[in-house]
């Protein structure tokens, strides 16, 4: 189980100037954190903070890949990850998230950024994504093919039409 606890940035104690965050996720960090579409991965980020007594920018470096499922086959495929991203971050009365801007309460002072980084990871998943070609899985490419071909009306076209819409030729409509 990946300990979250690394994730939890006291800003408060955080020095004037520059600090650097090295953050290595692997499956146990999107286990830990109940990651909705990404369940296996090997990443890096490298978050850097530009902090002053109050005020936080934080530049997010992540690159390496995760597995999805492919959206024709179904099988798992590696999809690249390389991206960065931006948050800023100032202490305040309440907590509260607008846009790219967090405010953490100064009491507490604490961030976590398990959270953000997932959402980072998964904002560059693209919407589609499948194999390369000649990559599916065989099987299931024969299966699809096989469904699109009935649903385009390919072969004997009357017996493509699905009996209900069929019923429905044979109502007579009168004005």
């Amino acid at each position: 189980m990946s300990n979250l606890e690394q994730f939890k940035i006291d800003l408060k104690s955080l020095a004037t100037g520059v600090t650097v965050v090295d953050y290595d996720l692997d499956d146990a960090y999107f286990e830990a954190i109940d990651a909705p579409a990404v369940k296996h991965g090997r990443l890096h980020c490298r978050l850097t903070i530009h902090g002053s007594e109050d005020f936080f920018d934080m530049d997010f470096h992540t690159e390496g890949s995760v597995v999805v499922a492919c959206d024709l086959c179904l099988d798992d495929m590696d999809q690249d990850i390389l991206t960065d991203n931006h948050l800023v971050a100032k202490l305040g009365e309440d907590f509260s998230e607008e846009d790219d801007l967090v405010t953490v309460d100064e009491n507490e002072g604490i961030l976590d950024v398990a959270w953000y980084i997932y959402e980072f990871i998964e904002l560059n998943i693209p919407l589609r994504h499948v194999h390369a070609p000649g990559k599916c899985n065989p099987a299931m490419m024969k299966i699809l093919e096989e469904h699109s071909a009935a649903r385009s009306g390919d072969g004997d076209r009357e017996s493509a039409v699905d009996s209900r819409w069929e019923a429905l030729r044979n109502i007579d409509i009168k004005d």
